[in-house]
């Protein structure tokens, strides 16, 4: 095995315990109109590779690869054509430029609202979280959009996987989330052995057992780079990840539906059928047949 190769299979934890209560529910913000489509959140720390997640479903660059994740607050990606914008905290909307995005100050706005033609867009809206781990963006960026979100794709790093900050943050979240996320355990490639792999995986299923619907150790690059080949897709992790994907995405979908129709019908309740008045049949009396006279005695 590689001597470079840095693997955590467990041992004390690197960082201090992040505070549990949540930040005061923020204010509502204008998103984009998903209907009965689910909304994923891709999730992580820094250099997990939710960027190359992003670009594996949507089969393309969602935002220009000179950007660092760290300087944009979340990315909401949905189908369609639209020009991109920015959503400021009060709400309103601002034109903005992928090729500058100098001007988005993350403290100053919500979400960036991108639009993309791609087939797992059709199925659900995407918002694309900053890195969890980075000192200089406070948790609200990522706390006030997390309530829109109906699902969770969480990275981590294969060589350093579930570290204690990803567990704290992890707490953080609405609890119905766990029951329809997935953590993905990147860069698998980095681990060269398989023994090694086996280690990792069987440990941050263990600890996080009852956190996630499915754990998938995957590598992401190597999903990108199999270019149709069945084989190479299937072996990177990726086949078993996105079919997992799209029934999740199915079933919150139909969820999300059936709920909207209850309410509907709750608001608006089908006049009763009031049944039909039926005339009742006129009785007619039935003749009597008349006796036959008795004959007449003989004289």
């Amino acid at each position: 095995m590689n001597d470079e190769t840095e693997i955590d299979t467990g041992g004390e934890p690197e960082f201090e315990v992040i505070g549990e209560d949540l930040a005061p529910e923020p204010a509502p913000v204008t998103v984009p109109h998903s209907g009965d489509k689910p909304v994923i959140a891709l999730m992580g720390e820094f250099s997990a590779g939710k960027s190359t997640l992003t670009n594996l479903l949507i089969g393309a660059q969602a935002l220009p690869v000179n950007v660092t994740a760290t300087q944009l607050p979340p990315v909401w990606i949905s189908a369609g054509d639209d020009a991109p914008y920015r959503v400021a905290l009060d709400g309103n909307e601002y034109d903005v430029d992928l090729g500058d995005l100098s001007d988005v100050v993350v403290s100053d706005n919500s979400h960036i609202c991108v639009s993309h033609r791609a087939e797992i867009l059709d199925l659900c809206d995407i918002i694309d979280m900053p890195g969890i781990s980075d000192p200089n963006m406070d948790a609200e960026v990522w706390q006030r959009m997390i309530h829109h979100a109906d699902a969770v794709i969480w990275c981590t790093h294969a060589t350093q996987a579930w570290r204690q900050s990803e567990a704290a943050v992890w707490s953080m979240l609405p609890s119905e989330l766990y029951s329809k996320s997935f953590l993905l355990l990147t860069r698998m490639d980095k681990i060269l052995s398989e023994r090694d792999q086996m280690r990792v995986v069987k440990r941050v299923g263990r600890e996080t057992h009852g956190l996630f619907r499915e754990l998938f150790p995957i590598s992401l690059t190597r999903a990108l780079a199999s270019n149709g080949d069945a084989d190479k897709w299937i072996d990177s992790g990726a086949d078993d990840f996105v079919h997992a994907l799209t029934e999740l995405v199915q079933e919150i979908a139909d969820g999300k539906r059936g709920v909207r129709e209850a309410e509907e019908l709750a608001a608006n309740p089908p006049a009763p059928v009031m049944p039909t008045r039926v005339q009742p049949k006129k009785i007619r009396a039935r003749s009597r047949p008349q006796a036959r006279p008795e004959p007449l005695p003989p004289i």
